[in-house]
């Protein structure tokens, strides 16, 4: 649902979604063009550059397409992106024009910010080149709250099954049929879908890749699959995907919590929001709570922490350990911790020697790092929860309140109920 323009950027109508995403074209245009796309990728300014524009004036202009761009930083590939996006939103604030003024401007100068070690200074001189409110521009960079809008769109793309940039969800608008469009296709690819579509055909999908990280072969990531969320049956407590969990695996809901045991944010969620979580929902048989590592690297010892917690899973005490660890976090954050996480483990009565042999097993510290590649694309702090339910996913970011997160969860559980 779009709401009227509010204005016209190169004589196109342009405005805001009710969900406050920006749009080009008519609102009432029948076919609505999602891009899912990211400032720093070469492939996405590629299409910016040679094909956006002849889809502007061929179907944007007459009023048949509405273009609505998505946030899909690859932060792993592009770790300037994430700030890049921030800026567009936040230039947004200051109204609709100016944030395509903005997002132009990323795209233009790509090759100046591409490598900088400090992106935002750059954005904040667009952002003055471009005449906006300095003081209240930075304010909204600064607060973070354009973040979660940014995670909103990569787990949207996501959930689509998009894993490169830049990727189109093409809908006719009267009957919700949607068709993908992988990667910076040339002109012709769009225009023989969006022709189809407007003249209610079926149109011919090509998949050739053409993208940031070989343009995507539309898989959801296993280890939020029905599949990958399957309990082991060779190890109890395991996904299929080997991930820890508690809970009911055939609950309607999964929470899967991206943390950091290091992470002051974690240890307050933890100790202060889990223990009603899992009395309301968890032990009730409601949500399915699933947990993967992402050690920041702000937290040096973390990932030593997480590879604490693992070889304790191989001794089926992974939660117990994660308590712990989060309880004596003041203990082990020191330059060698793995002394004191022996002594944890001796507090819980584990085999010393197979613990302290695991703690210098590499493939346990991979199995950290994987976590870290799995979230790497939305996750921008710790801890960040994401919400599986009805083949829908969207984000926490942050620790939250118990009673704004309770509240949050008994909304989701009451939709997947009705």
């Amino acid at each position: 649902t779009v709401n009227p323009p509010e204005g016209t950027y190169k004589g196109i109508p342009v405005g805001f979604t009710q969900e406050g995403f920006p749009y080009r074209g008519s609102p009432d245009a029948p076919i609505v063009m999602y891009e899912y796309s990211d400032f720093q990728c070469p492939f996405c300014s590629r299409y910016f550059v040679q094909t956006e524009p002849a889809i502007d004036e061929s179907y944007v202009r007459s009023g048949q397409v509405r273009v609505v761009f998505r946030d899909f930083p690859l932060a792993q590939l592009h770790p300037n992106a994430p700030a890049a996006h921030v800026a567009s939103l936040c230039a947004a604030d200051q109204g609709i024009e100016a944030y395509w003024q903005m997002h132009s401007r990323l795209f233009q100068t790509q090759s100046e910010w591409n490598e900088s070690t400090d992106a935002p200074s750059y954005f904040s001189t667009l952002a003055g080149e471009l005449g906006l409110d300095m003081e209240s521009y930075q304010a909204c960079v600064e607060s973070g709250e354009k973040e979660a809008l940014v995670a909103q769109g990569v787990m949207e793309a996501q959930a689509l099954g998009f894993n490169g940039t830049p990727s189109f969800h093409i809908v006719r608008d009267a009957t919700n049929d949607a068709y993908p469009l992988i990667g910076a296709q040339p002109y012709d690819q769009f225009a023989a879908i969006l022709d189809a579509l407007i003249a209610g055909e079926t149109p011919q999908v090509a998949s050739e890749e053409s993208g940031s990280d070989g343009g995507g072969n539309g898989e959801i990531p296993y280890w939020a699959t029905a599949e990958g969320l399957q309990p082991d049956p060779d190890r109890p407590g395991y996904t299929m995907a080997g991930d820890e969990y508690r809970g009911n695996p055939e609950a309607a809901v999964v929470v899967i919590e991206f943390s950091d045991f290091q992470c002051p944010f974690c240890r307050r969620h933890v100790q202060d929001t889990q223990p009603t979580l899992d009395e309301k929902f968890v032990e009730t048989d409601q949500i399915f709570w699933v947990f993967k590592h992402f050690p920041l690297s702000i937290h040096p010892q973390a990932p030593a922490a997480g590879v604490a917690a693992e070889c304790a899973a191989n001794q089926d005490s992974f939660w117990e350990m994660h308590e712990l660890l989060f309880e004596r976090l003041s203990d082990w954050s020191i330059s060698d911790p793995n002394p004191i996480f022996v002594e944890l483990a001796g507090e819980l009565g584990l085999d010393i020697d197979a613990f302290t042999s695991c703690l210098d097993d590499e493939t346990v510290a991979q199995r950290v790092q994987e976590d870290m590649n799995a979230g790497a694309a939305f996750v921008r702090g710790t801890p960040t929860f994401i919400v599986l339910h009805d083949g829908q996913g969207s984000i926490i970011p942050g620790a939250l309140p118990v009673e704004r997160f309770t509240e949050i969860l008994q909304q989701v559980l009451d939709g997947s109920a009705g």
